[in-house]
């Protein structure tokens, strides 16, 4: 059993890993600004009969507030084993469209909430000498998405900052992650710009989105492939084994001793015994056995075998 704390865990992707942690067994602290969300979370995970979940009001851009819960945490249960600095918003809008206000607001969540949750655990897990850190970035964080400069800058650089941690910490017994989700129907998209200037996409952007982005695979009209192969046909695996071109049989070769009977030579030909008298004149190069021990023989009629090559 894990003791985990989730940030923005109200709602949305924060919520979905609050659950799963409790579903297996672990004692997971909801924080979220909205305190009643987290409660109503808190309150239906604990249903579940598995795990144990508690909630708290958290305002993540609050450095004294983060180390505030953390450490309470960390005196509650003894120890702080997994923490999803998971709090975010989105802001959309083109370049010249939003204001120094979508700027600090992107910086002062997507990226001074992961520090400041990073500032208050990683202490307590080195301390520990082990421990978790994952931190919620985004696609976003990994390739560049117009329309929404402040939320992809800060996104890249909660993934620098986290790959950079994992490298410093690695031999520290502290791990530390950073997932990056494409778009996920959760409210986040469906608050763009909250309590800031508007923009074109403030509010509920999920029909924009939905139509920028490429339909669903198995969606697609099906159109002829470039490159189709034929259906094989029945048999056509055994094919018959043929000769290649260029390359004729050897013809059958007389039998030695003239009897007519034509026989094919062996890939690799073995001694045949013949007798000196139906050899005649046409038999082939004879040699007398060897001379050792145990090497010659006699025929029924008493004449020593002869070893000829056919």
């Amino acid at each position: 059993m894990s003791i985990a704390i989730v940030t923005g865990g109200a709602s949305g992707i924060g919520r979905a890993i609050a659950t799963s942690l409790v579903a297996r067994g672990d004692t997971v602290v909801v924080t979220d600004i909205d305190e009643a969300g987290a409660r109503k979370v808190a309150d239906r995970l604990n249903t579940l009969g598995r795990g144990k979940a508690s909630a708290a009001a958290l305002d993540v851009t609050d450095p004294g507030a983060v180390t505030g819960v953390y450490q309470g945490v960390r005196a509650e249960h003894g120890r702080l084993d997994l923490v999803f600095n998971n709090a975010g918003i989105a802001i959309g809008g083109l370049a010249e469209e939003l204001t120094l206000d979508h700027w600090d607001r992107a910086i002062d969540i997507n990226l001074k909430g992961v520090v400041h949750g990073v500032h208050a655990a990683y202490p307590i897990m080195l301390e520990q000498g082990a421990g978790h850190i994952v931190n919620t970035a985004s696609l976003a964080g990994l390739v560049p998405m117009p329309v929404g400069i402040p939320y992809t800058a800060t996104k890249h650089a909660v993934v620098g900052l986290s790959l950079g941690l994992r490298a410093e910490a690695a031999g520290r017994g502290v791990k530390v992650s950073v997932v990056c989700p494409s778009f996920v129907d959760t409210p986040l998209l469906a608050n763009v710009n909250p309590g800031l200037p508007e923009t074109p996409m403030s509010g509920d952007a999920k029909d924009d989105i939905a139509k920028a982005s490429p339909p669903p695979l198995h969606r697609r009209e099906a159109g002829p492939r470039r490159h189709a192969r034929r259906a094989p046909q029945p048999g056509a695996h055994r094919r018959p084994h043929t000769r290649p071109r260029g390359l004729a049989r050897r013809p059958p070769q007389p039998r030695p001793g003239g009897t007519g009977r034509p026989v094919r030579r062996r890939t690799h030909p073995r001694r045949q015994e013949l007798s000196p008298a139906s050899a005649g004149s046409a038999a082939p190069r004879v040699r007398s056995p060897r001379s050792r021990p145990g090497c010659s023989r006699a025929s029924p009629a008493g004449t020593p075998w002869s070893w000829a090559r056919p």
